[in-house]
């Protein structure tokens, strides 16, 4: 070994042993956190970021760099340190403050508070199947604009994984899914570690990994020992080469490597213990009493991706220019697609449903779809293998496939957690507004992805049909219940259930202008009522969250005060108004109040909620097919529900809703117990 050798191979490993000790060290200040993963992984990190990574520090967001996930987020020091090394806004006083208030070193990721952060993780196999939503949204992009020497999307997606993520189901739907579509821009690296919290992965998971992914197509290849970083670098190298695989790095770690109690589960969570730390440090050949200790000579590496990154994206926006001269029409598209701008004037294109017929909501929903499909070309996405029942295809686009990653249909499978999931990978790519569909019921399958996509305040759009008890015969198994009351319990989450044509049309305006949140639309199965909108609100009142949809009157048909209020969503306004009628008719004034939208109502200021709900009118009936949990906010103490506290059954909708007490009379005698 020459002297020069030598002399880079110890700086190899003081850049190392600094990402350990750093880790090492917040972990203990903090009492808390899992330095397992970081001490392990180091070397793995450490190839990845200084050799191959394709980022620019002092501009997190730039449009063509290498995506790193770190799927296993409780290692979360591992990418806390390697920010504040390569130099991101990340200063050392925040490594210092891991797992504190405010900090912006969480226990696990958050995309929203930590520059170069790319995705929130901590829930396993959640950024597992984020990551192939950001090879999906890679491949699409780069099929619209990369012409002949112009490969101006040109990058990888880089994940570290763990046992822990591959046990979890929707790594198994996801990988299944990026092998179909022979995703070759996923490099992941998996930390093979064989430990989990309960001890030995032999306790729960013995399966041949390998097979595994080679049988749902994926390259493998392994790196026998995670300190070797000849061996980690020619792995990397090699799946860079390899084309339409997904590929997987089996990098066999010892975790906690150095602490005293390395390759156990004693290593995996919580703070060693300052004894631990200190032996820890000197099995690293590191000056026990330093904390926080970076050395100058490491700094200096791992700094040298500020000077590259810059380079990378000035070369990069060189390419573009000379792009955007020869290909003048796709550069200015390509610079609207990098804003993330919705195009000028794409709001004309949304259907105006002059002279609609009786459809369900989900049938009004693929017209709006199809409407605006050219005018929003970000527009992408699909269903769960339900597209006729979800009216998701865009018709006037083929299939996503192998060949045709221009096309803007997906096809999911039957795969709903990993369609969320992949979802929001491809949301926090950017420059792309997924959208996919289901039953409401499945939403269950899909929850952990749904939360993440509000916590991470994402545009993702769940279009979700079949919404109450009027799905019919297929029964409660399928008839969603309480499922309206679980999605608006998660914050930031905006969950629309539209009456007619006219509230479908408003709600996806809502979504796609909704640019920092996700939302959720409640869509029947059923036909609903047709409300005139020449003689009733417009339906833009649903950007208020709630209207009023129909005024009350006297007995003459004069407008009058309310002394009833009859609240509903969905499906269920057609049957308000019907009462509506017979009461005022009846000699009871009955306002009738479209509520499609909780969460936009909550936001209204006072003096217009007490335009809506006036507290001088308690008698107040709520109605909608779903459980009345919730609905006491807005009906009041002396207000009523009509709702479905109970299981649904098999029998057409009508018998159904009938069975249900959903009909005019129903309403009226409910009504009457409140005045």
């Amino acid at each position: 070994m020459t002297t020069a050798t030598k002399t880079k191979t110890d700086l190899d490993q003081l850049c190392i042993n600094t990402i350990r000790t750093l880790s090492l060290d917040a972990v203990q200040k903090a009492n808390s956190g899992h330095p397992g993963l970081p001490l392990g992984m180091a070397p793995t990190a450490y190839v990845l970021w200084t050799r191959f990574l394709r980022h620019n520090p002092k501009n997190p967001k730039w449009f063509n760099r290498d995506r790193f996930l770190l799927s296993a987020g409780h290692g979360s020091m591992l990418i806390y340190s390697l920010l504040h090394l390569t130099g991101y806004d990340l200063p050392l006083d925040e490594l210092k403050r891991f797992r504190q208030l405010h900090s912006k070193t969480p226990g696990h990721p958050e995309n929203i508070l930590t520059s170069g952060v790319e995705i929130t993780t901590g829930p396993l196999g959640q950024g597992f199947a984020n990551g192939v939503g950001m090879g999906i949204a890679q491949k699409h992009l780069a099929a619209q604009f990369n012409q002949k020497g112009f490969p101006v999307i040109d990058h990888f997606i880089y994940c570290i994984c763990s046992d822990g993520d591959l046990m979890e189901g929707v790594s198994y739907e996801s990988a299944s899914l990026a092998g179909h579509l022979k995703l070759d821009n996923l490099i992941y690296l998996y930390d093979d570690n064989r430990i989990t919290i309960d001890g030995s992965t032999d306790l729960a998971f013995t399966e041949d990994v390998t097979k595994r992914f080679e049988s749902s197509g994926w390259h493998v290849s392994e790196v026998a020992d995670g300190n070797d970083l000849k061996a980690i670098e020619k792995a990397i190298k090699d799946a860079q080469k390899i084309k339409d695989k997904p590929k997987l790095i089996r990098v066999k770690t010892i975790i906690g490597f150095g602490m005293p109690k390395q390759g156990t589960s004693k290593a995996h969570s919580d703070a060693p213990g300052e004894e631990a730390v200190k032996e820890t440090k000197r099995n690293l050949d590191w000056d026990e009493n330093k904390q926080f200790f970076i050395p100058k000579e490491a700094l200096a590496v791992f700094r040298e991706a500020v000077k590259s990154g810059a380079r990378l994206e000035k070369d990069w926006e060189a390419l573009v220019k000379k792009y955007e001269k020869e290909f003048p029409e796709l550069g200015a598209t390509l610079k609207d697609t990098r804003r993330g701008e919705l195009p000028d004037g794409w709001e004309k294109s949304l259907p105006k449903f002059d002279d609609v017929e009786a459809k369900a909501t989900r049938a009004y929903s693929g017209d709006v779809i199809n409407a605006i499909a050219a005018a929003v070309p970000q527009l992408i996405g699909g269903s769960a293998d339900l597209t006729p029942s979800n009216n998701t295809f865009i018709k006037a686009s083929q299939d996503f496939q192998p060949g045709r990653y221009e096309a803007r249909n997906i096809h999911f499978g039957i795969r709903e957690h990993a369609m969320g999931s992949t979802m929001n990978g491809m949301a926090l790519y950017g420059s792309v507004i997924p959208y996919g569909g289901t039953f409401q019921t499945f939403s269950d399958y899909m929850r952990p992805a749904i939360r993440l996509a509000a916590l991470s305040h994402i545009q993702t759009i769940f279009v979700f049909t079949h919404d109450s008890i009027g799905l019919g015969e297929d029964g409660p198994t399928h008839q969603s219940v309480e499922h309206l009351c679980a999605l608006r319990a998660i914050p930031n989450l905006a969950l629309i259930r539209p009456c007619d044509a006219h509230e479908v049309r408003e709600a996806w305006r809502a979504a796609l202008l909704r640019n920092n949140a996700p939302t959720a639309f409640a869509l029947s199965r059923q036909k609903v009522a047709l409300i005139d909108r020449k003689k009733y609100s417009d339906a833009k009142g649903l950007h208020k969250g709630a209207y009023v949809l129909a005024e009350a009157e006297d007995k003459k048909g004069k407008k009058a005060a309310p002394k009833l209020i009859l609240i509903a969503t969905g499906s269920e306004v057609g049957l308000a108004m019907e009462a509506r009628e017979k009461l005022n008719a009846a000699g009871t004034p009955t306002r009738v109040v479209s509520m499609p939208c909780w969460e936009f109502f909550d936001e209204q200021t006072d003096k217009y909620k007490e335009s809506v709900l006036p507290k001088k009118v308690p008698a107040r009936l709520a109605i909608e097919a779903g459980v009345s949990l919730g609905w006491a906010k807005y009906v009041g103490l002396d207000g009523d529900t009509l709702s479905v506290d109970k299981f649904g059954a098999s029998a057409p909708a009508e018998d159904v809703f009938r069975d249900y007490g959903f009909t005019v009379d129903n309403v009226i005698k409910k009504a009457k117990k409140l005045i």
